[in-house]
């Protein structure tokens, strides 16, 4: 077994199951989609992103721009609730929670193509 395998695969998985948890709940109710868990995918998704870089094969370009589309979508999601919380001090209201957590779904999208893309190549690896 390939430690370096493990752990990037684990990165990849873990960045979904946590996008995952942001994203579920009501779409529009703040109490559902808390800030640190948020944060913690968006540190996931960084750190997933970082292993992927050593890949030089056409899947691992692949699988980094899936990264880059998640964190893409994860910043923004970051920078419409801390505009609507800091700058324009609106607070979370049912409309701009709605738009976080739709971008934190369009990086979880990203995040399954990661992980079907890395079963695939599993799948397919010969010994």
């Amino acid at each position: 077994m390939n430690p370096e395998k493990v752990l990037f695969g684990f990165f990849i998985v873990l960045a979904l199951t946590l996008n995952f948890g942001f994203f579920v709940g009501e779409l529009d109710n703040p109490d559902h989609h808390h800030v640190y868990e948020l944060f913690a995918v968006i540190v996931v998704n960084l750190v997933a992103t970082v292993l992927k870089f050593g890949d030089r094969t056409q899947m691992g370009a692949v699988l980094l721009a899936t990264s880059l589309v998640a964190l893409l979508q994860l910043f923004a999601a970051a920078l419409v609730w801390t505009v609507a919380e800091q700058i324009a001090t609106t607070g979370l209201t049912p409309v701009v929670t709605a738009s976080i957590v739709s971008l934190s779904g369009g990086a979880m999208l990203a995040n399954v193509v990661s992980v079907v893309l890395l079963v695939i190549e599993t799948v397919m690896l010969r010994r």
